[in-house]
């Protein structure tokens, strides 16, 4: 009898691979601060979480580019920029925070498949 992973892991790995490009997506909102003109831009992870499940579902692949939104800003800036120093370290903390709780459950998942497949 073989393990089919995708069913004995859930959304866990979905989840992190989400979190790992809304990491990319918020790094690159922070690293381009000052660049005038530039659209801050964010992941909703909730929606690409479900419409990735709902994908591998039928088959299909997400467009994680198709999925991310531009941020409306507090307190635009004169010069067009939308990004917002605070927020955008306030989201990439809770993003890695997020991030380290999927990869939690993924390992508790594993560990506990690992200790199945041993016979304990």
């Amino acid at each position: 009898m073989s393990i089919d992973f995708t069913k004995a892991l859930g959304t866990h790995p979905e989840a992190l691979r989400l979190r790992a490009e809304r990491t990319q997506v918020l790094a690159a909102n922070l690293a381009n601060e000052s660049t005038p003109g530039y659209q801050a831009r964010d992941l909703d992870f909730g929606a690409a979480l479900q419409s990735a499940t709902a994908d591998e579902a039928s088959g299909l692949s997400l467009d994680s580019d198709g999925s991310a939104k531009y941020r409306v800003p507090n307190h635009p800036s004169a010069d067009g920029n939308t990004v917002e120093l605070g927020v955008e370290q306030a989201e990439f903390s809770q993003n890695a925070s997020d991030f380290q709780v999927s990869l939690t459950f993924l390992n508790m998942q594993l560990k506990g498949l690992a200790k199945a497949i041993a016979g304990q």
